[in-house]
């Protein structure tokens, strides 16, 4: 039985004008395996505040506005043969508060390069669906679960932007 703790994270669904949601290629898999940003949340750090910060930090824009975050926490466990070297093997998988946040910038605001330690190789506005076909498997749950509980917010923002 597992009895390692889950990390406390959030994941972000950033939205832009016209309702597609951003994602980035993580550059450290092979296969290509696109995401959400999402991150750790420190001690201490307020789940909102976390997801700011990890947006910052990951595709370095603070250019947006919160919308919503989920009703209740999602969880996923991470496969076996990454649950060891991952957090250096302390977490089973993440717990993860989401965020709807709307893309107030431009294109030009977004440098996945600047982070101190870089998460992804490229990245790219997509349909909020057709992530659900581009991720990882075991974080499919999660996606589906998220995507299900909020597709309607990210196209009201399509409407409201238009």
């Amino acid at each position: 039985m597992e009895t390692r703790p889950y990390r406390l994270g959030v994941g972000i669904v950033l939205v832009n004008r016209v309702g597609q949601v951003f994602v980035g290629q993580r550059i450290d898999t092979d296969p290509p395996a696109w995401q959400m940003p999402q991150g750790g949340i420190e001690e201490g750090e307020d789940p909102r505040a976390a997801a700011l910060r990890e947006l910052h930090e990951e595709i370095g824009t603070d250019k947006v506005e919160v919308v919503t975050e989920t009703s209740s926490w999602t969880v996923y466990d991470l496969p076996a043969e990454l649950s060891r070297t991952v957090w250096n093997g302390r977490y089973r998988g993440q717990k993860q508060k989401w965020y709807v946040m709307r893309f107030t910038g431009s294109d030009s605001d977004i440098d996945i390069t600047g982070a101190k330690s870089q998460e992804f190789s490229a990245w790219q506005w997509m349909d909020l669906e057709t992530t659900l076909l581009h991720i990882v498997g075991f974080k499919y749950d999660v996606y589906s679960s998220v995507i299900n509980e909020l597709c309607y917010i990210v196209t009201s923002i399509a409407n409201n932007d238009s």
